[in-house]
């Protein structure tokens, strides 16, 4: 599996259908526009959208982006889509774990479960299909063997019940192709993945790991982060490198509802050319593009609103995925 910088074909996204989880639908599926109109300034987007959406998509969206009808239950493509995978000679794939909702949080789910399949036969791509639950958003690699993970996710007995650390991690190598798995501790009180890496730890390039950092210092966000830091300091990736961690505070001071709701500045998705992370309206937005900025000076930083996006659970990252170039 390709890092997420490597050059990108396009991003696919899927429009907002399921209305129990927010509470403003509509300023939902103008904000996810917003992000695909973002994005599109760099890579081509494409949307999947039920059959009687695609008008109203299409009318929010604009001409630039492709919009197209598969079936959806939700809106969360890091998830529910393929993790596309490119071999030495490129061609391309894609890996499909089992889907199940995060641990059957939510019903329906069987046409987010055949999503990624239904993505690579439009795309005409091989399909591998995996017995083991996982997510996209549970996965950060850095194109070069490491792939990070957390202890609180794919292990839970909500995923996969009876497997092993050891098992999990043998299926990730044999799917993603990767030759070393970091496990982090994770985070067990976020209620809505069970601790996906991608809020927790992504990687910003080869040895270079964003991590999340609490606001409240001595808060239980503040403990569990630090044993994240703490896992990533003694970790190695493939090739024998420590992690050099950059820090990046969570949105703290963001207004939100509910226990969903996603703070995470690390929640960011590299696009051709750049880095597009989130707003909350907060001191913090500028204090973490600096960061960005910093850390990515050869790309555009993007920052787009993403509250209400995050009162369903997820960031910019969780609504997106990469399909690589070959």
């Amino acid at each position: 599996m390709p890092a997420e910088w490597h050059p990108h074909r396009r991003t696919w996204m899927m429009w907002p259908t399921r209305s129990e989880i927010w509470p403003d639908i509509d300023a939902v599926r103008l904000a996810y526009a917003e992000v695909a109109r973002t994005i599109r300034r760099f890579e081509p987007v494409t949307m999947a959208a039920n059959a009687g959406d695609v008008a109203a998509a299409k009318a929010l969206l604009g001409p630039d982006i492709e919009v197209v009808a598969i079936p959806v239950d939700d809106s969360w493509a890091r998830d529910a889509g393929p993790c596309f995978l490119v071999d030495g000679r490129g061609n391309r794939a894609g890996a499909v774990f089992r889907f199940n909702a995060w641990g059957d949080k939510y019903e329906p789910h069987d046409r987010d479960a055949a999503f990624a399949a239904a993505v690579l036969d439009r795309e005409g791509l091989p399909c591998f299909v995996c017995a083991m639950v996982a997510e996209g958003g549970g996965i950060s690699v850095d194109g070069e063997g490491t792939i990070l993970t957390t202890g609180t996710c794919f292990p839970n007995a909500n995923r996969n019940p009876g497997w092993s650390r050891e098992a999990i991690s043998a299926e990730l190598k044999r799917m993603l192709g990767g030759t070393n798995v970091v496990w982090l501790p994770g985070n067990a009180v976020e209620v809505e993945t069970d601790g996906h890496v991608d809020c927790v730890a992504v990687f910003a390039r080869p040895g270079v790991v964003l991590v999340e950092e609490a606001g409240e210092p001595g808060s239980e966000h503040d403990r569990i982060m630090r044993e994240n830091h703490r896992a990533l300091s003694l970790a190695r990736d493939a090739r024998g490198r420590p992690f050099e961690l950059v820090k990046v505070p969570e949105a703290a001071d963001a207004e939100g509802r509910g226990e969903r709701f996603c703070r995470s500045y690390v929640n960011s998705y590299f696009v051709n050319g750049g880095v597009v992370i989130p707003a909350y309206g907060t001191p913090a937005d500028a204090i973490v593009r600096d960061i960005f900025a910093r850390v990515f000076p050869e790309r555009e930083v993007a920052q787009v609103a993403v509250s209400a996006i995050a009162e369903g659970g997820g960031g910019i990252h969780c609504i997106t995925q990469q399909e690589p170039e070959a």
